[in-house]
């Protein structure tokens, strides 16, 4: 049984998105609320969904695309508020997009947390992607430093 849906984003999800994404748990990874928030709003050629569970928007998730025939693949990110951390929503919303991605034609999906995010890493791997390699100071933190990321993939059929 699906508990979670996935509904576009609309400018509307705007407070929203921005509590989700200032909650200390969530902002020490994604970065600046602010510039976060406006970019998922942005208008774009992402896939990009509010989470909702039980009539309330619970994260975000957003799915985009390589689209050259060579590389044709798909990625995600998520973020989920953590009030409702180690309910299984956001692998539930992870699996809903993923298979979706899978169904648009994609053969691989990529993640790409910090490599230093423990929790998320142990969600993904749980659901069948797999660790590719080390992403050297990947991203920058909200301090100034350069972070490591993770390489993560999912191949069509290893969803579990």
């Amino acid at each position: 049984m699906t508990r979670v849906t996935l509904r576009s984003l609309t400018e509307a999800d705007r407070a929203r998105v921005h509590e989700i994404l200032s909650a200390p748990e969530v902002s020490q990874w994604w970065g600046d609320p602010d510039e976060e928030t406006d970019g998922l709003l942005a208008e774009d050629e992402d896939q990009t969904y509010a989470i909702e569970y039980q009539g309330r928007t619970v994260g975000v998730i957003q799915g985009w695309e390589e689209t050259a025939r060579r590389y044709r693949h798909a990625g995600i990110d998520l973020a989920v508020h953590p009030e409702h951390y180690g309910l299984g929503l956001g692998a539930e919303a992870i699996r809903i997009l993923a298979q979706r991605l899978f169904d648009q034609g994609h053969h691989r999906i990529t993640i790409d947390p910090a490599a230093a995010n423990v929790r998320a890493i142990h969600v993904y791997e749980k659901l069948g992607f797999r660790r590719v390699g080390i992403l050297r100071d990947y991203e920058q933190g909200p301090d100034g430093t350069w972070h490591d990321g993770l390489l993560m993939d999912l191949l069509k059929g290893e969803l579990r």
